[in-house]
Parts: C-alpha cells; structure tokens; sequence
C-alpha cells in the first residue's frame, strides 16, 4: 500500500480567542478592587491612556473607543493677536520709585526641631511588642531577655507558645529549669493567659489571677474540661459530689475567661465591602444603579491620537507603537463598558426572578440557577458565573454576594420548591425561639419542617445547622 500526500479543503468552525475576547473575559471575573488596581497598571504602562475628571468629556471618551482616522481640517485659523496701545502720558519715574521701595521681609527658615508629623499617626500595638515592653519594665538581666524574647518569639496569634519548653532551652543552651522560670514570669504579664501552653492552662493561668485558685472552677478545669465541653454537668456532679447548682455556678464563671488572650492584639484589619450595583426602591419600582465612585474615568490621549491621525511627520516604528497603545486603551475601554453593562444586565434579571426577595426579605428567596439568567438575557453559563464571582449588590434587605441569589431547589409537600436558603432562614428561626433548656433535635427541627409544608431529611436539618454555626442540641441545653 503506497503512502501519498494529498491537499483538502475543509470548512470548519472553531472559537478563537482574540485579544479582545481575552480582555472582556478577564475584566469580567475581577472584583471591583482588582479592577480598580488593574486600571492603575494599565495608567502607568499605556501612554495612550489616561484618566479624566470632567464628566462632561464622556461622550468624547465614548466616541475615542473607535479607532479611526478623523478627517483633517484644512481650514487655517488666522492666528488671535493681543495688542495693546501703551499710554505716553505715565510718569513713568514716579511708578518706579512707588513699587521699589524697600518694605518689610520675612525670611522662613526650617525649624530641626519641628516635630514630625508622621510619628502622631496611631498604629496598632502587636502582642509581641506588648509583651517585650512589659518584659523590658522588669530590668531583666541579658540571660533572662535573651530567654523572653525567644519564649515571645515563639507565640501564635492567639497567645500560646507553639513550641515546648525543652525546644526553647536546647535553642538558649540553658537549662530546662531556668526557661521555666522565665515562663512563668511571662505568664504573669498582660493580657493575662499569655505564653500558656494549652487551654487549660491558659484557663488555670486566670482562675489563679482572679483568686480561684481553691474553687470548684479549678478543679473543673483541670480533671473534667472534656466533661465541661460536652456540657455533661452530670458526669462533674457525680465525680465532685456537689449540686448541679454548684457546677453552673462554676460553669458560667469559667466562661467569662478568655481562651484566647492574644484576640485583643490581632492585627487583622477589617474587610470593607464596596458594592458594584446599588438595588434602590423608590415609589413601587426598583431603581439599579451602577457604582462607579472610585473607578477611573478613561480616554484615549487626543495628543497622541491628533499626532497620529493628522499624518505629523513621525518615525514608523513609533507610529506603530503609538497605535499599538491606543488600539489597547480602546479595546480596554470597551471591555470596561461592555463590563458594567453586562453586571447590569445580569443585576435585571436577577430582580426580575427575585422580586419577593427584595420586598419582603430572605423567606422569600426563590429556587434559581445560572441556566435561568442566562437563557434569560441570552448570555452563556460561564459568562453569568464570571459575573457574579466576588460582585456584590446593596439591597433593600442588606448587601449580597451575586452568588448569593442562586441556590438549589427543596421540595414541599404541597406547592412550588423552596430555596435552600429559605430552608435555612427557617430552621434559624425555629433554633431562635426554642426553649434554651430543652432545644431541639435535628430529628424535631424536620418534623416542624414537614409541618411548615417543607420535606427536609434529618441529615439535611444537621448539614444546614453546621453551615449556619449552630451547635447539636445537646450542645444548646442551658441549665
């Protein structure tokens, strides 16, 4: 059989990802902070680019997004001429002598003792520089400052040291007596239960500050925590031989300690939410509003467009960067817009199914997919999912994530689904309104369900407790 190389025309199609495309994608699944810091680079890389404050320049920037080559206007314009007829009467001496005389002069000179104005802005004390001061305030000797900073150096966020004791002394070359010695001493500073090892010592270290060092509470803590975490006050009664009366006493004191003393030194800042899309009622009707506070206004730079378009004398390989840049800007541009209008449409139709949910609040959300906002604007499910990624929307009922509005479907017994959202607002609810010494089981919350027309499985009831926090019922029994 002969091998032979043959020539064929095929038609096909395929998908091409052009820059375009490539862009509009990327733009789409940013959050509103990467967009705002990507636009930034953009500035700073593209000389074609730039931001504007005038808001009446938008229908320029709108019609720059077009790359094209603008008709030159021939037209010469007679050059506009300030003449002045200077007056030959002025005392010309007498103006001279007016405005030359020698007045009073200020000379300002830098102060090297002004203070620094940088020094007054607050900043948030760590627990490690906390700790070190207060270790400093004891004037310790070389050895003991040298052991303290490793015992501090060696603290989570929390406040407990990660690593034993023996670890520290082989690290010191020093004795194992002596770093416990200093640990002690740590243990002792501010805030107290620092530089503990476990909870229970951490929960010891404060029971002993407090002067409980002989109560019922530290023997709880040392020989039942895991009785005490189980809440089986039963178990402590009989081992202690006391009253359950004693042992909640107990109890409710040992849960106004810290178990986590180093909480009040966390250097977490917190996350502020800008939203993308304002959801407004006024009247009977629900008004969407874009939010473009903070979000840079962007042309195309009309100086490098002028120079290019008008045929200016200009070497080739500059012409073809200049309109490298200004065919990026514009595609950047475009895709912006393109952007904010397709959050626009998405924020439509998620209103559009969801308008119980906006009225009367979280009850009322109804069963949704992305299939059903795509077909709705006729729209792919990845161009709706990359939308709705890490976008948020202010409502009449709060501020949601986009993705908060799709979830799957829980049957009634009678009637249409119900959100899996709902299901949880009301088992929320019934947790609420239970009575604290006798909490419902998992087993209770479903058939309460069933009663409310809504067919739950008892794993389901106990999936959905554990996603909103909430403990099993044996847990809940307060006595």
């Amino acid at each position: 059989m002969a091998l032979e190389l043959r020539q064929q025309l095929k038609l096909t199609q395929q998908l091409i990802m052009t820059p375009q495309l490539q862009m509009a994608i990327k733009l789409l699944q940013l959050s509103r902070l990467e967009m705002v810091d990507m636009i930034s680079q953009e500035l700073e890389n593209n000389p074609a680019l730039e931001e504007f404050q005038d808001a009446a320049d938008d229908n320029i920037a709108q019609k720059q997004t077009e790359i094209s080559e603008p008709e030159i206007d021939t037209t010469v314009l007679k050059e506009v001429r300030v003449e002045e007829n200077i007056q030959n009467d002025i005392d010309w001496s007498n103006y001279l002598d007016e405005y030359n005389t020698p007045g009073r002069t200020n000379y300002e000179t830098e102060k090297r003792d002004a203070p620094v104005y940088e020094t007054f802005i607050a900043g948030k004390k760590s627990l490690k520089d906390h700790l070190l001061w207060q270790l400093l305030m004891i004037l310790p000797s070389d050895l003991e400052e040298k052991i303290g900073s490793l015992i501090i150096g060696n603290l989570n966020r929390d406040g407990y040291l990660e690593i034993s004791v023996e670890e520290i002394a082989e690290t010191s070359g020093q004795a194992v007596q002596i770093v416990e010695y200093i640990l002690k001493t740590l243990q002792t500073f501010d805030p107290i239960g620092v530089c503990a090892r476990d909870l229970k010592e951490c929960l010891l270290i404060q029971a002993e500050h407090f002067g409980l060092a002989d109560s019922i509470v530290v023997e709880i803590i040392k020989n039942h925590i895991k009785h005490l975490e189980n809440k089986n006050y039963k178990a402590i009664c009989k081992a202690l031989k006391i009253s359950i009366k004693e042992v909640v006493t107990a109890v409710n004191i040992i849960r106004m300690l810290e178990p986590k003393p180093g909480r009040e030194y966390s250097d977490d800042e917190p996350q502020y939410i800008s939203p993308d899309i304002y959801v407004y009622k006024y009247e009977d009707e629900f008004i969407i509003m874009l939010n473009d506070d903070g979000m840079p206004k962007l042309r195309i730079n009309p100086y490098y467009k002028k120079a290019v378009s008008r045929g200016e004398k200009i070497e080739s390989k500059t012409r073809d960067y200049l309109q490298d840049k200004m065919r990026s800007a514009a595609w950047l541009i475009r895709s912006i817009h393109q952007r904010q209008k397709t959050i626009y449409k998405v924020m439509g139709s998620i209103l559009k199914f969801q308008k119980d949910f906006f009225e009367k609040g979280i009850s009322h959300l109804k069963p949704m997919v992305l299939r059903d906002v795509a077909q709705d604007i006729e729209m792919h499910e990845s161009t709706i999912s990359r939308v709705t990624t890490n976008k948020y929307a202010y409502t009449p009922q709060g501020i949601f994530e986009l993705k908060y509005f799709f979830n799957s479907s829980i049957n009634r017994l009678h009637g249409e689904a119900i959100a899996s959202t709902s299901v949880q607002d009301k088992i929320r609810k019934i947790i609420e309104t239970e009575d604290a010494r006798r909490p419902y089981s998992d087993d209770k919350i479903a058939k309460l369900l069933k009663e409310a027309n809504i067919d739950i499985a008892r794993r389901t009831v106990a999936k959905y407790r554990e996603l909103l926090g909430v403990l099993s019922s044996n847990k809940r029994k307060q006595y």
